[in-house]
């Protein structure tokens, strides 16, 4: 859709991505790390300075200690530590229950390591997890459960609730968790992110994956990390080692550097709950209806008032007639299920979300 958006000259509301730019004082600090001769390899593992500030993040928001030694590993984006995590532990015959729509690349990453893929399809609007269903997938060889709060595609999130019967589930059981919580920062309307590091039962077979993609606003750089308990940590890097060593040396000084003011954090929840109401107000001056958006950078709508086409045919026909690119939801499931709903992604100036409603007005 963004090559499409391109060529028709959409606006591209279709890939995560921001179309402003990341701050001028950490594109400063990635500048003066590089003429500081920051240049060549970093440790495997990662840079210890940004190691140690990812344990005081982590340990001041969720109450978890991470040994920056032995339990936190800096990737090459959060995609590679969801391929990286499933390389380490899932093996021929391995279940692993993923909840669809899910990001992209669970299913194919399960499926190269010979695992099998286990999907339970959520329901619109609320796309809540129906636990009593999960049970019933659950056997004895069900190696992992991947979970995504705050969710893509559908701005869902996790709650207390979901945390205790995921809980009760896994107790006893030796069932891994892959946490997937890139969006961990956006997460609107006073709610809790309720990450596996704040609960032990849970922390202690979760691999947590997060993003600086999203933190900084610079989704180009590719660095990411993953949390885990130390024995976990060893199988992890065992694979990341020999899929790219080690991650761009320059930027993570820069990023060790740049975190270290707490408001980079701690601010973005108020920034993006400002882009997701001015957008969502938008939305409602149209034909397409909202559906509910507690987290992330994406605001689902169903377009079944408008007409009966295909979500894959609509999407093209919207970008290609009224300008604007989205992404359509049967993408994220493997049976290509279409509810008639497209994902628009908000992380956009002020100026393209305005241009962007007003040509969905005219839907």
């Amino acid at each position: 859709m963004s090559a499409l958006a391109a060529e028709v000259g959409a606006i591209n509301l279709s890939q995560g991505f921001p179309d402003y730019d990341c701050s001028p004082h950490l594109v400063h600090l990635v500048n003066e790390a590089m003429k500081n001769g920051h240049n060549q390899y970093a440790p495997m593992a990662g840079v210890m300075q940004l190691r140690e500030q990812i344990a005081y993040k982590t340990e001041k928001l969720y109450g978890a200690k991470y040994n920056p030694e032995t339990e936190i590993t800096i990737t090459a984006g959060g995609t590679q530590a969801i391929f990286t995590a499933i390389s380490a532990v899932i093996h021929p015959n391995d279940e692993v229950i993923i909840f669809e729509p899910a990001y992209d690349c669970y299913a194919p990453a399960i499926k190269l390591m010979g695992g099998v893929v286990k999907s339970l399809e959520l329901e619109p609007p609320n796309y809540r997890i129906a636990w009593d269903m999960v049970k019933r997938l659950i056997s004895n060889r069900t190696k992992m459960i991947i979970l995504n709060s705050p969710h893509n595609p559908t701005a869902t999130i996790l709650h207390k609730e979901d945390i205790d019967k995921l809980s009760a589930i896994v107790k006893d059981q030796d069932i891994l968790i892959l946490s997937d919580e890139v969006y961990e920062h956006l997460i609107y309307d006073g709610e809790t992110h309720h990450s596996m590091a704040r609960y032990p039962e849970l922390q202690k077979r979760s691999l947590i994956v997060a993003s600086f993609g999203k933190l900084c606003h610079a989704t180009g750089w590719k660095i990411g990390y993953c949390l885990a308990p130390d024995w976990l940590t060893q199988e992890f890097r065992k694979i990341h080692q020999f899929i790219v060593f080690s991650v761009n040396t320059p930027m993570q000084y820069a990023i060790a550097e740049y975190i270290k003011n707490e408001d980079v954090y701690l601010d973005l929840p108020q920034v993006f709950q400002q882009k997701r109401d001015h957008f969502r107000n938008g939305i409602e001056q149209t034909r397409f209806k909202l559906l509910p958006c507690h987290g992330s950078y994406f605001q689902s709508v169903t377009y079944s008032d408008i007409t009966d086409e295909k979500d894959a045919e609509f999407t093209i026909r919207l970008a290609k007639e009224f300008g604007v690119a989205s992404i359509p939801t049967s993408a994220f499931y493997n049976k290509g299920i279409d509810n008639h709903i497209l994902r628009f992604c908000f992380a956009k100036r002020q100026e393209t979300l305005d241009n962007a409603v007003d040509r969905l007005m005219r839907v």
